[in-house]
C-alpha cells in the first residue's frame, strides 16, 4: 500500500503535518478519534471529506507497522 495515495505532506497545508490527501484533517485526526473511543463511523461522519477508503487505507498502513515490529 502506498501513503501517499492515502496523504499528503505539504508546506503549504498545516505547516507540512500529514493530512488525508484532497482534504484539511490530519491523519492524526482519525487516530485521536479511535483512542477516544469513537467509531470509524462517527469520524467519517464528522469528516465528510475523507472517504472511507482513505481511512481504511491510514489504518491498514499503521497495521503494517505494527506488524513488522519486531517481537
Amino acid at each position: 500500500m502506498n501513503e501517499q495515495k492515502w496523504t499528503v505532506r505539504d508546506p503549504n497545508i498545516l505547516g507540512g503535518t500529514p493530512v488525508f490527501a484532497g482534504t484539511r484533517v490530519p491523519a492524526q485526526t482519525l487516530i485521536d478519534y479511535l483512542e477516544g473511543g469513537h467509531s470509524l463511523e462517527d469520524f467519517l461522519d464528522d469528516f465528510p471529506t475523507v472517504d472511507r477508503e482513505q481511512a481504511i487505507g491510514i489504518l491498514e498502513l499503521l497495521k503494517q507497522v505494527v506488524m513488522a515490529q519486531p517481537a
